[in-house]
């Protein structure tokens, strides 16, 4: 069913766990199971189901009369502490801190008393309607302990106990519970398209299609705005935020890109508004190409930095830009995706496909890039001077069928191995040129695992990994 499509998917820093969202509101974690002391180490990471929980609920916003769904937009990781979980998740408009923790389920035994005649914590049940005036002792004493209770078994037997056993408390079991701890809600007037955690462990962001908001972990009813783009006469509106991210490693920056094509990268230690930029990267249109889609197609969709955040990674409709943030003269690499679909612009802009939001990612070392497409295919791009690599490997519960190779670019192949690990849909074939369009089995989600050559990849309501 549709509340089933993943809609968020991401790693968390290590690499042993990995958290999914979908447009029911749910979270589902998996764990890697292949690094723990019972299981045999392969070369492979392999992931089982850990646990699922509600995070949003649809909601109705009475002052704009406004449905609020329950989807989940993004999903982020923060610092583990105490053997317990953390992460983000938002829908269009509140964001959730939760805590997954497993608890020990405790049971009381080794009682004189039968624990199934106790009342409370092993108090005696008495009535409160009796008027008739007890007798009491020191210390809180009552000489009529069975004093109007009917049913009410626990008088001493004859000779009493041979011995006073303490009861003790066991822990028979153990089980995952989700909390909520915090809720950030109340400060987007628009959908939430991004939120990133700063490296200093305390703080996050959250952009909306104007603003960018800077949070603190521990104070859900503040916010501060530190970047606006909305101008004074909403028909003046020319660009807005597709996605926002921290630096990985310098708390001060963060970089954020929009409509019209370009990554602004800001420093926070600027002005408490960042106004302005440190940094503006945008390739320039080469003379005599414009269209009229060539707006509609330079709408960035996904940006990610490198683990070492040297580099920048952008998704626009029909590429994948390499960036060096040392260098805002032009993007380093350039990568086609779907090239074959840009005779059918016209076509996607009649069904709204050329508006799809595709994610993008970088591999742990940062020699392989990744992004998504239509037919449930996805690419990756070796991106290390001197590498042609080039792949398309389609989502399927069978991969091995179908490997196409772009024939404009030498590639390697990857070779692929596929653990379906929830909820399993065929799509449909491709042809040997690659060349089939499916707007119906789009590929939008993919994370790279942060340690390994190793892709997770949401194709509708199922999630695939694939080794390199």
């Amino acid at each position: 069913s549709a509340v089933d499509i993943i809609s968020a998917i991401e790693f968390d820093k290590t690499g042993d766990h990995l958290a999914t969202g979908d447009r029911g509101g749910r979270v589902v974690l998996f764990e890697r199971t292949d690094t723990k002391d019972d299981y045999p180490i392969t070369r492979h990471p392999e992931f089982r189901y850990k646990t699922e929980f509600q995070s949003h609920e649809p909601e109705f916003d009475y002052l704009k009369s406004l449905e609020i769904e329950e989807k989940i937009n993004k999903i982020r990781w923060c610092q583990t502490a105490n053997g317990a979980l953390f992460l983000l998740s938002t829908n269009d408009k509140t964001i959730k801190f939760w805590k997954v923790q497993e608890k020990k389920v405790k049971k009381i035994s080794e009682m004189n008393v039968d624990p199934s005649k106790a009342v409370g914590n092993g108090s005696v049940a008495s009535s409160s309607n009796s008027s008739a005036p007890k007798p009491y002792l020191a210390n809180g004493g009552c000489t009529d302990r069975l004093h109007n209770s009917p049913g009410n078994d626990f008088s001493i037997p004859a000779g009493g106990f041979p011995s006073l056993r303490l009861p003790v408390v066991t822990s028979a079991e153990t089980s995952l519970v989700a909390r909520c701890r915090r809720v950030y809600a109340h400060a987007h007037d628009y959908h939430i398209n991004s939120i990133s955690n700063n490296s200093d462990g305390e703080t996050f962001i959250s952009a909306d299609d104007l603003r960018i908001n800077l949070w603190n972990l521990e104070i859900s009813n503040q916010s501060f705005n530190i970047v606006d783009v909305k101008p004074g006469n909403m028909e003046d509106l020319t660009e807005v935020i597709t996605s926002a991210e921290f630096h990985p490693n310098q708390c001060n920056m963060l970089a954020y890109s929009s409509s019209k094509g370009s990554i602004r990268l800001i420093d926070l230690r600027q002005s408490a508004l960042c106004d302005s930029h440190a940094k503006l990267f945008e390739e320039q249109e080469a003379p005599g190409s414009r269209s009229f889609f060539t707006e509609i197609i330079a709408s960035i969709s996904d940006i990610k930095f490198a683990k070492d955040g040297r580099y920048l990674l952008s998704r626009d409709y029909m590429t994948l830009k390499l960036w060096d943030i040392n260098m805002d003269s032009g993007p380093v690499s350039t990568f086609q995706v779907h090239e074959y679909l840009r005779p059918k612009l016209c076509d996607l802009y009649e069904n709204d496909s050329i508006f799809d939001k595709f994610e993008c990612c970088l591999s742990g070392d940062g020699s392989r890039v990744a992004t998504g497409s239509y037919s449930n295919l996805f690419r990756v791009f070796g991106c290390s001077p001197g590498s042609t690599e080039a792949t398309t490997l389609e989502a399927s519960k069978n991969p091995m069928r179908r490997q196409v190779q772009t024939p404009s670019r030498p590639s390697r192949s990857l070779t692929t191995l596929t653990r379906v690990v929830r909820r399993g849909a065929e799509s449909p074939g491709v042809d040997a040129n690659g060349n089939s369009f499916d707007s119906a089995t789009k590929l939008l989600h993919l994370a790279w695992h942060p340690t390994e050559n190793s892709i997770a990849c949401a194709a509708a309501n199922s999630l695939y990994m694939y080794y390199a």
